[in-house]
């Protein structure tokens, strides 16, 4: 019995000692990819980009265009041509998720409110008959803040992270 104690934590060492050497490694080579000058082709003119250089000055532009030795991009003051070996990395904001968001906070904050009404005996206790003591209009009250509720923080809370497109080596 004493050996399959040690048989299975042996195992269990190995299994974690693979799994940790595979994340940097898995890591690596996310970072090979993305320091590929390529990867700026994929992005289309207007696209919102946060651009650092060597010198660790950041901006942040609409793209204009991309070429094998600079990125064109148009900030507030105008165009602005960036040369390739400035360029420490570029990032863009990934899509916005605020109708999901709003959706699933409609839905949780509607379902919460029921719960709140029916789980609460001072709230949603209504008269008894037929069968039921809910008061089924508290009920819909609180569903329906709840939902609005919801609704308005979900849409509220920041999505959209930033993405590295391009990083150099």
């Amino acid at each position: 019995m004493n050996s399959m104690k040690q048989t299975h934590g042996s195992a269990l060492l190995v299994a974690l000692a693979l799994l940790m050497t595979g994340v940097p490694l898995r890591a690596a080579d996310n970072r090979n990819a993305v320091s590929n000058w390529d990867n700026l082709q994929q992005l289309a003119p207007g696209d919102n980009l946060r651009i650092v250089l060597n010198d660790a000055k950041s901006y942040k532009a609409k793209l204009e265009s991309v070429n094998d030795n600079a990125i064109i991009v148009r900030l507030a003051s105008g165009e602005q041509t960036f040369p390739r070996e400035t360029v420490l990395r570029v990032s863009t904001k990934g899509r916005s998720h605020r109708g999901r968001n709003a959706f699933i906070g409609l839905a949780a904050g509607a379902g919460t409110g029921v719960i709140v009404a029916v789980a609460s005996p001072e709230l949603g206790q209504g008269t008894c008959g037929r069968g039921s003591c809910v008061d089924a209009g508290m009920v819909a009250a609180l569903a329906v803040w709840g939902a609005g509720l919801g609704s308005v923080m979900g849409a509220v809370i920041p999505t959209g992270r930033w993405y590295d497109v391009y990083r150099a080596r």
